[in-house]
This record gives structure tokens, C-alpha cells and sequence, in this order.
């Protein structure tokens, strides 16, 4: 079982799916989805489309230089099967998964390491900016109860210099 790359975003194009392009010079461009096959088709370049890995690996966001990439390019030379051989890879196979995971796990964590203290500062910022939008619950109760007060105490002196006159 051969499982393809698409041509467009890179993602894995399983046996039976997925539609397959041949240009007149007899170049095959294979597609997981009829989404990548249009945008090929508008000649959009995968590295300017975020949603595709070029993209991202164009902007810095996934791994591009790893050891572990070396163990999916395609090998044309035929090798005779044995039964070793099969087990062994297999295990090489689960290894280099690992390994990867684990990269890309670091590679992610040194990659969002100044995202903490940047939305920090930017949160302040905003909370500065808008200072008078914000309030303790308890903070309007006061304010009603101390407008009412004084309303009352402004009607209150009036009233007696009402009564003192009459």
C-alpha cells in the first residue's frame, strides 16, 4: 500500500482517494481534496495559503530541518523481503515516531516561550487603556446608594427653609 503526498498541502493521500492531475508533459500531481485541486488549478502558491504545510514551514511554525524527515523520502531501489528485515523496520518506524513527537513537542515549546509574558504586557495594556470600564461588583452599589444620599440631603435643607418661611 503506496500512500501518497498531496501535491498542494502535503497531507497524506490514502489508496482510493483523492484525484490524481496529469499535465501534457506527463507530470502527476496528486490531491487529497477537490479544495487543493482548485486552488492548484487558480495557480495559488501553497507557501501564500495559511492553511497548508508549506505555509507553515515557510513562516517558521513547523519543524522544517530534522534528522527523522530523511526516513519518509521514497527509496526505488526494490529490496528482497525478509521476515527480520520487516520486524526491525517496523520498530525503526515506532522509534522515529517517538523521536519526532518529541522534537516537535520541544520545537512547540520554544516556539510559544515569549507568548506568556507578550499577552501579559498586552492584557495590561488593553486593561490601562480602558481603566474606566472597569469596576469592583460592589462598587456600583456604593455609587447608587451615595446619589441617592444625596439627593435626599440636597431636598432635606430645602424642605426646612420651606417650613422656616411660611
Amino acid at each position: 500500500m503506496r500512500l501518497e503526498k498531496c501535491y498542494f498541502c502535503s497531507s497524506t493521500v490514502y489508496p482510493g482517494h483523492g484525484t490524481m492531475f496529469v499535465r501534457n508533459d506527463s507530470k502527476v500531481f496528486r490531491f487529497c481534496r477537490s479544495k487543493c485541486r482548485v486552488a492548484f488549478k487558480h495557480k495559488r502558491n501553497p507557501r501564500k495559503v495559511r492553511w497548508t504545510k508549506a505555509f507553515r514551514k515557510a513562516a517558521g511554525k513547523e519543524m522544517t530541518i530534522d534528522s527523522t524527515f530523511e526516513f519518509e523520502k521514497r527509496r526505488n531501489i526494490p529490496v528482497r523481503y525478509d521476515r527480520e528485515l520487516v520486524n526491525t523496520t517496523v520498530k525503526a518506524m515506532k522509534r522515529v515516531t517517538e523521536i519526532r513527537a518529541k522534537r516537535e513537542r520541544a520545537f512547540y515549546k520554544l516556539r510559544m516561550a515569549g507568548n506568556k509574558e507578550r499577552e501579559k504586557a498586552e492584557f495590561i495594556s488593553e486593561v490601562q487603556r480602558n481603566i474606566e470600564l472597569v469596576q469592583a461588583p460592589g462598587a456600583r452599589v456604593k455609587a447608587q446608594v451615595s446619589k441617592i444620599l444625596e439627593k435626599k440631603t440636597q431636598k432635606q435643607p430645602q424642605q426646612q427653609r420651606m417650613e422656616i418661611d411660611s
